[in-house]
């Protein structure tokens, strides 16, 4: 076979391999595959970001919930056992696995009355978002900080932005058919400023959607809460947790049944010692970026427990100017940006181990000497490398944006997030 005119033709090998070779597509087909994948009404691609244009986005969405709600109940989320969607199928809980992990700015402006859909909460300037920090029990933790940095990029340039679309969203039907997967017959109704679905009393699974930038949405089914017992008071809990697997798959069932593919999140689960109750989190992913506004999901025996997210997609808005890094690392000592911390460095988790081993006193401190020093402590922060990325940012009239901003890794460990943004699309007028 080494004698070039003995060998067959490589096009010729591959169609005799080909067990449709002999087949003729009928006339017009290929025309119309180009039209189908080009046109107004293509699909995505699988694995790419939520991301589409605004008006063609919203007239792609709007006939697809009609038929979605005839079907919703037989995609309905089930017990520990299993899910609705793709139960048996395999493979990994994430084909957003690997994305980088979201930034968060401080509160990101997010008003009081929203809840957190699934977030980790976020804390004020300086303070750090460990799950077992807070502003209490960190007393290092006031934005006093002395930053230094060496060899950071002076380059600005320009970065995609995008927003949540909550019109496109904010629709009986789409709501209705969540509330079908979620095991609610009632169709939802628009009241006092949310969409409700199911007896809002606690008396049995109910479902809100709130109006806001988001269209943040909670679930609960008090029937099943493992932490509730006769009369609804709390109790002693019982029974096992859910699998990782039942627990993400829910969550998965949950994201189809909303409308979003389940291809542009990165899931996770986590079970606290001794709890009947297993939590799943999703994190959107977009260009390779988690999104700190998630979805998160709790779990027992019985099925859901509760559940929130966000139920508004993610539109492209175009290019913004960013600052360089270096620029954005002079905003981390600008109390107008007020850089926060986002993760804990090693030195200040171990104060905080500390502060949190607290003996209870048996006398008051003693009095302070004439002439001592005042106490003002100053953290010392070693700025080695920034990131460029996204975070939401809520806007005065409730509007969500998601926009660029940098994360700063500090030498031991610790990161600080900053807005990207350059100042002239930045409006510094107060509200």
């Amino acid at each position: 076979m080494n004698d070039d005119d003995k060998q067959q033709d490589p096009v010729a090998r591959l169609r005799a391999a080909d067990p449709a070779g002999d087949i003729e597509a009928r006339a017009g087909f290929a025309d119309e595959v180009v039209a189908r994948m080009t046109g107004p009404e293509a699909e995505p691609m699988a694995g790419s970001a939520p991301v589409a244009d605004l008006e063609t986005a919203r007239a792609r969405r709007r006939p697809r919930w009609l038929p979605f709600v005839a079907v919703a109940a037989s995609i309905a989320i089930v017990g520990a056992a299993g899910y609705g969607i793709g139960a048996s199928e395999g493979g990994p809980k994430s084909l957003a696995d690997g994305a980088a992990p979201p930034i968060t700015l401080q509160s990101n402006g997010r008003p009081d009355s929203v809840g957190q859909g699934g977030m980790e909460p976020s804390v004020g300037s300086g303070a750090a978002t460990d799950q077992k920090m807070s502003s209490s029990t960190y007393p290092y933790g006031s934005g006093r900080n002395s930053f230094s940095a060496s060899g950071l990029g002076t380059q600005a340039g320009t970065a995609q932005a995008y927003a949540y679309d909550p019109r496109s969203a904010s629709s009986s039907e789409k709501v209705t058919a969540l509330a079908a997967a979620l095991g609610i017959g009632s169709p939802a109704e628009l009241r006092d400023g949310s969409w409700v679905a199911g007896p809002q009393d606690g008396s049995a699974p109910s479902l809100s959607v709130s109006l806001d930038g988001m269209l943040s949405f909670y679930f609960q089914n008090p029937q099943i809460n493992p932490w509730k017992c006769e009369g609804d008071s709390a109790c002693e809990p019982t029974g096992q947790p859910p699998s990782e697997d039942a627990a993400i798959g829910a969550l998965r069932a949950l994201v189809v049944a909303a409308g979003r593919d389940p291809a542009a999140f990165a899931f996770t689960s986590q079970v606290s010692e001794g709890s009947p109750t297993r939590t799943a989190l999703a994190k959107p992913v977009i260009d390779g970026q988690q999104v700190d506004q998630g979805w998160s999901l709790e779990m027992a025996e019985g099925g859901v427990v509760n559940a929130n997210g966000a139920l508004a997609d993610v539109v492209a808005l175009g290019t913004y100017p960013v600052v360089s890094e270096q620029e954005g690392f002079e905003r981390l000592s600008d109390p107008r940006f007020s850089g926060a911390a986002t993760t804990l460095s090693i030195a200040l988790r171990d104060q905080a181990s500390t502060t949190e081993g607290w003996v209870a006193p048996t006398e008051p401190p003693a009095t302070p000497v004439a002439g001592g020093s005042v106490s003002w402590p100053v953290n010392t922060v070693e700025i080695v490398s920034a990131r460029l990325g996204l975070t939401t940012q809520w806007q005065p009239d409730g509007s969500v944006l998601v926009v660029p901003a940098f994360a700063f890794t500090d030498a031991e460990g610790g990161t600080w997030s900053v807005l990207a943004v350059a100042e002239s699309k930045l409006d510094f007028r107060a509200f």
